[in-house]
């Protein structure tokens, strides 16, 4: 059998060429491949966020009443242990009571004078009147003798309201709590002369078992706290988050009650006035803590990682991925910043893709291949 080596060398280049054909054909596909980016996108999708200001207050009682003296005399007893609670009416202090005693029986005798000259006056009126009718005495001698009797109704109105008011000045020896609350230190001890006109207080109570939180917030940023009130339908106040020191929050919740009307002409601040149920009385007056306020509220808020934002010559951008998997760089308007998430304000809409990571090798236009970025977002919305 002779063979025709020309037929089987070119079946040999044909199956050589094919072979290679296919690895070429194999090894463009793998380039193609790498060549296509590979980056981590999100889809917006509209969700409710509160913003809210972390800001520094310093605690003030809900009611604080100063002790001090209403007569002058020396304080005889302490009645009360420093630092503890006392209760409205509760007695503080003893001022010797023995001169206010002695001012009571005189002006008690001064009053039993009073109504024996205003009987006798009124006796000799029944009497003179008779006399009057027989014309024994002039009409003159009656009328003198009717304005003694009036004049002793007043000496008994003058002399029993004298005794009232050194009854009143014996009730005042004893010094009461105006309030209920926590007494501090006493100021003046046993023995001291006090007076009505005393520059000092004898003590101070203040009411802790509620406390005011005075905070300071821009003035600008009245009309967003406004505008949260109103979207989330608060009627007792906004509620108010107090923090430790370490920023771990109290178990204590307050509410807004109070918001200044005048500005600082040096800050550019208003009061905010938080009312703090502070049964346990964690909080102690003078001290200064922490708050979380809610600053506005979005019904349908566009939330954006922080690193998907790119600056170029101060314009804020975003890499949008298209239905054909293809990139574009576009502007956006920035909100605030929540937690290493910016709020969209412009620009982009609902449902559409954003770049977050892999965005080096991007050139608009460029097809890329895409997949889902996750993190761990937290569920806080602290304001930056």
């Amino acid at each position: 059998m002779k063979f025709n080596l020309s037929s089987t060398r070119y079946g040999m280049i044909a199956v050589l060429a094919f072979i290679l054909a296919a690895c070429d054909q194999s090894q463009s596909s793998e380039e193609l491949l790498v060549s296509t980016p590979l980056v981590s996108a999100v889809s917006l999708t509209p969700e409710a966020l509160t913003v809210r200001d972390t800001l520094s207050g310093r605690v003030a009682p809900v009611r604080i009443a100063e002790i001090r003296a209403q007569i002058g005399g020396i304080i005889q007893e302490k009645l009360f242990d420093q630092g503890s609670d006392v209760k409205a009416g509760q007695p503080l202090y003893q001022i010797n009571p023995a001169p206010f005693l002695a001012e009571v029986d005189s002006a008690t005798a001064a009053l039993k004078r009073a109504e024996l000259s205003l009987a006798h006056s009124q006796k000799q009126i029944v009497r003179l009147n008779s006399l009057l009718n027989s014309n024994s005495i002039s009409r003159q001698v009656y009328d003198d003798e009717v304005f003694k009797r009036d004049q002793a109704l007043a000496e008994v109105a003058q002399a029993r309201a004298t005794l009232t008011r050194r009854k009143l000045d014996l009730t005042f020896a004893t010094v009461e709590a105006p309030i209920s609350g926590r007494i501090d230190q006493t100021l003046v001890s046993e023995g001291a002369l006090v007076s009505s006109t005393d520059s000092s207080p004898m003590a101070r109570i203040q009411q802790i078992d509620q406390v005011y939180l005075d905070l300071r917030r821009p003035a600008s940023s009245l009309e967003s706290l406004q505008k949260a009130l109103t979207k989330q339908g608060v009627e007792d106040g906004l509620l108010v988050s107090v923090l430790r020191s370490n920023g771990e929050p109290y178990d204590l919740k307050g509410y807004i009650v109070f918001s200044g009307i005048s500005v600082d002409a040096g800050t550019g601040d208003v009061l905010l006035r938080v009312l703090i149920d502070n049964s346990g009385q964690q909080l102690l007056p003078g001290m200064f803590v922490q708050a979380k306020v809610d600053r506005s509220y979005y019904d349908k808020a566009l939330m954006l990682p922080q690193q998907a934002i790119v600056r170029f010559e101060g314009q804020s951008q975003v890499w949008v991925i298209d239905e054909n998997s293809q990139v574009r760089l576009i502007p956006v308007e920035l909100g605030e910043l929540v937690d290493r998430y910016y709020r969209l304000k412009a620009g982009v809409m609902a449902g559409q893709k954003i770049v977050v990571e892999g965005m080096d090798r991007l050139v608009n236009g460029m097809e890329v291949r895409v997949q889902e970025w996750t993190s761990n977002k937290s569920v806080s919305a602290v304001a930056h």
